[in-house]
């Protein structure tokens, strides 16, 4: 059987999180060399294609995820979610850059308000990985500029604390774990000290590409927050969960935080039932329960990922009699404006 030519990660010695990050897969070329795939073989324009695409949202990938995908398989669905493609400079109608409409919900540099009760805190623009569905790929994180200036976030802390309504806090990005140990103790014990927050959540996809970032450090912050943690992670399909990241998410679980997965549809990747169970069954061995599965977000560039609504519906309904009810993602989709996220009705009930 023909294998990754990448290297095992215990070959290489041992690394910081910091050093996978910094080599990360940042060109094309190299990414499809390294899985053994011929760009020439791609349908909408080859190689030179994937670099405009890839110029207009930038290709990020730890070498840890391009080992869980299989070699010489363009149509591997981990591959599929970070590759640039053509596709992605195609104008459609109904996209948009910020198709949540954020920017109406900023309280404060780095700091959004859509639901009552909570608020998000864009704690940085960066990410381990760039998934190319990101519903923030263009989302302006220069006019977030300043909240870490005169001290870190001081503009979205003091919005926070002029409202005693807000009880839970979201920290997102970019993601969160992208943040050293120390500037994300430093985040959270402020946090921690206003008197409404009864709740911190984070919102990271890190542990699932780069399972090394849950370290002991992060583990001793975590399990010194006072707040009530949830961690939500976000795996779109089993083959993302090896060993690795089941103990990495097992760690986490063992802070006292808990542990919620949220997913996107995507054609391609996770459009088949057989695929949506086995990732629940995954997430669960790895005491993480799944929480939401998104319909797409309609930004720009990602029109080749959509599933239709009848169709998201179906493969719910199959879901349903394959899987017990609290191995079930809740079908959403975001509505600007809305209180909450929208469930898709799909005709049964859950078992």
């Amino acid at each position: 059987m023909v294998t990754n030519s990448l290297p095992a990660r215990h070959n290489t010695g041992p690394i910081t999180w910091q050093q996978e990050l910094a080599t990360a897969f940042t060109e094309p070329a190299a990414l499809l060399q390294a899985l053994g795939l011929d760009p020439a073989q791609l349908p909408d324009g080859g190689l030179e294609a994937l670099r405009k695409s890839a110029a207009l949202f930038p290709l990020r990938v730890p070498a840890s995820f391009v080992r869980r995908m299989r070699y010489g398989d363009f149509n591997d669905p981990l591959l599929r979610q970070v590759l640039p493609l053509g596709q992605e400079q195609l104008q459609q109608a109904g996209f948009s850059a910020d198709p949540l409409e954020e920017a109406a919900a900023r309280l404060a540099p780095g700091l959004l308000q859509k639901y009552p009760g909570r608020a998000l805190l864009v704690t940085t623009g960066a990410c381990a990985v760039h998934c190319r569905y990101c519903f923030r790929r263009e989302y302006d994180y220069g006019a977030d500029s300043d909240s870490e200036q005169g001290g870190r976030w001081e503009a979205a802390l003091a919005a926070l604390t002029a409202d005693p309504s807000i009880e839970e806090l979201i920290l997102s990005g970019g993601d969160p774990l992208a943040l050293g140990n120390a500037r994300l103790a430093s985040l959270v014990q402020r946090a921690a000290q206003l008197p409404q927050l009864k709740r911190l959540r984070l919102h990271t996809r890190t542990p699932i590409v780069l399972p090394s970032r849950v370290d002991a450090g992060l583990l001793a912050l975590l399990a010194a927050c006072p707040l009530q943690v949830i961690v939500v992670v976000h795996a779109n399909h089993a083959a993302e969960i090896d060993e690795e990241v089941t103990a990495s998410l097992k760690a986490l679980r063992a802070t006292g935080a808990h542990l919620l997965n949220q997913s996107v549809l995507l054609a391609g990747v996770n459009d088949d039932a057989t695929a949506l169970a086995e990732l629940s069954q995954a997430l669960f061995a790895a005491d993480t329960l799944p929480y939401y599965l998104f319909l797409l977000d309609r930004v720009n560039g990602t029109g080749h990922f959509e599933v239709p609504e009848a169709q998201a519906q179906s493969l719910m309904r199959e879901l349903n009699g394959r899987l017990p009810g609290y191995l079930v993602p809740r079908l959403v989709r975001e509505i600007p404006g809305m209180p909450g996220k929208t469930p898709v009705s799909i005709g049964v009930a859950l078992s």
